[in-house]
């Protein structure tokens, strides 16, 4: 038998296919992370099935879509009794580890299982001396948790059995909100950034759900997020980020002359002339400290590629970069994810197996992160359950795609309401040209959801004619035709994976 091969499973949080440079945006540059894409494949249509991150983590620990493993929301944790990926590799004779960011769940009926090692940060984090729970016991550690993460997972493969191939799951905290740089790339990006072309968008021609959330860069940004001095005082210096919260949103008044902000490290004060200049330190400075987290990431990549290469491990490796959705970064005016538009809805992905996997490739085909766990297993040699409702995607990355490959991804996000960005719930699917989505806008009495009564709308948008997604096309009579397909579609492939239909015809 061919031996099998280690995998190595990197995820980063809200990390955007965009701030990847191997995507081709020009925004950041991140080389080692490219080279994945270099020596490996690069996938461009990976879907996200709810593009928040608890129930993203278990639609890809488990196969499954989270109507079924019932983490639906951020306050639904996960069963430690389930089955999943780490079990099934485990008792098929590999050495298991997850090692960084968990987030489905704090207790001993949560913690991570099918690990022979763990050791994970308590809910988000922290990016400096972060705590960890290891293995049931509480660790301090000093540093950035980036480094730490990588040191851990480098430690973690030098002691493994070298008897047993390997899995490991490396999983950072960066680029989540509230970014915190490492102090030596806090002035990595001087210049300016472009704005989004859809940085100002007022929401016309949309489903009301779009022009309610509250995650636009000019109104809900935070001091924090911002790394900003936030001043003493009450509303009059921001509104709450949430209920019960001590952190404020920076205002946006229309006559920006009294707002004066002041760097937390350097003290340096800003001050504004016109509100398109206050807008525009905004972005600037949210979107540079994002990617200034990646680029931390981006060593860690590095680091992890340079042990396979030294300890000639890298030829029969697997070694997997995404993230655990996408991430807004200006367009539309927003930050965060939680929608089924594109910026949200798409993945990175990234691969690399010598082996088998030829260089450069770059794959068009939809795929989900219900796929992970069975493409795991596949390339492990050890069975497939059925109670996985994910495919393998080796064929898409060996080149071989099926000729029935569905070519449909599916998304929901059940949150509707959730108290910090009042996003709506609602389903969809895309295919490769055309998105339909239903805003549902009802809770359900989930947990970190509020009570619906809103309007339910449709939206049907053309991403070949329309990729910025600006023009609901639902009502044209032009594409009434397609709109009775998708809808087709998306009945077919709920009823396909289980899931309850809140519409009618």
């Amino acid at each position: 038998m061919t031996e099998r091969p280690n995998i190595i499973f990197i995820m980063a949080d809200d990390h955007a296919a965009k701030a990847i440079s191997a995507y081709g945006y020009g925004i950041n540059k991140t080389p080692n992370i490219d080279r994945l894409a270099n020596e490996g494949a690069r996938l461009d249509h990976c879907y996200v099935t709810n593009s928040i991150c608890t129930p993203s983590r278990a639609a890809i620990l488990t196969g499954t879509y989270n109507h079924v493993n019932c983490v639906t929301t951020l306050d639904t944790p996960i069963n430690g009794r389930l089955p999943n990926v780490a079990k099934h590799l485990q008792s098929d004779g590999y050495q298991t580890a997850i090692i960084g960011k968990w987030h489905l769940g704090e207790g001993k009926e949560h913690e991570p299982s099918g690990f022979d090692f763990w050791s994970v940060l308590p809910g988000q984090g922290d990016y400096f001396d972060p705590v960890f729970n290891q293995m049931g016991d509480e660790i301090e550690a000093e540093g950035y948790a980036t480094d730490i993460i990588t040191d851990k997972s480098l430690a973690w493969m030098k002691s493994r059995d070298q008897g047993k191939p390997f899995f490991l799951m490396c999983h950072h905290k960066a680029p989540h909100r509230e970014w915190e740089p490492n102090p030596k790339y806090r002035d990595l990006f001087t210049d300016e950034i472009a704005i989004p072309d859809t940085f100002n968008d007022v929401y016309k021609n949309r489903a009301k759900a779009a022009a309610a959330a509250k995650m636009r860069i000019k109104d809900d940004i935070t001091y924090d997020d911002l790394g900003l001095v936030q001043p003493e005082g009450g509303s009059e210096v921001g509104e709450r980020a949430r209920r019960k919260s001590n952190r404020r949103k920076i205002p946006n008044p229309s006559d920006v002359s009294d707002i004066k902000l002041i760097d937390k490290h350097t003290g340096e004060i800003f001050q504004f002339n016109t509100p398109e200049e206050f807008h525009n330190f905004k972005y600037q400075r949210y979107l540079k400290r994002y990617l200034a987290t990646i680029a931390s990431i981006d060593d860690s990549v590095g680091e992890i590629l340079q042990f396979l290469d030294d300890n000639n491990l890298a030829e029969n490796t697997i070694v997997i970069y995404t993230s655990d959705q996408g991430f807004f970064l200006g367009e539309h005016g927003w930050f965060d994810k939680r929608f089924i538009y594109e910026e949200s809805f798409q993945m990175p992905f990234l691969v690399r197996y010598p082996a088998k996997i030829s260089p450069g490739q770059v794959n068009k085909d939809i795929c989900c992160n219900v796929d992970f766990a069975p493409t795991f297993l596949d390339y492990a040699d050890t069975v497939i359950p059925s109670y996985m409702q994910g495919v393998s995607l080796r064929p898409l990355f060996e080149g071989e795609t099926p000729e029935d490959w569905s070519q449909l991804a599916y998304h929901r996000y059940w949150m509707h309401k959730d108290p910090d960005h009042n996003a709506f719930a609602h389903y969809g699917i895309r295919n490769k040209r055309y998105k339909l989505i239903y805003w549902y806008n009802e809770g359900f009495d989930l947990p970190g959801t509020n009570d619906g009564g809103e309007d339910k709308e449709w939206e049907l948008f053309d991403c070949q004619e329309d990729p910025m997604e600006l023009f609901n096309r639902y009502n044209d009579h032009h594409y009434q035709d397609v709109v009775f397909e998708m809808k087709k579609l998306l009945e077919d492939k709920m009823r396909s994976i289980g899931d309850r239909i809140e519409h009618t015809r």
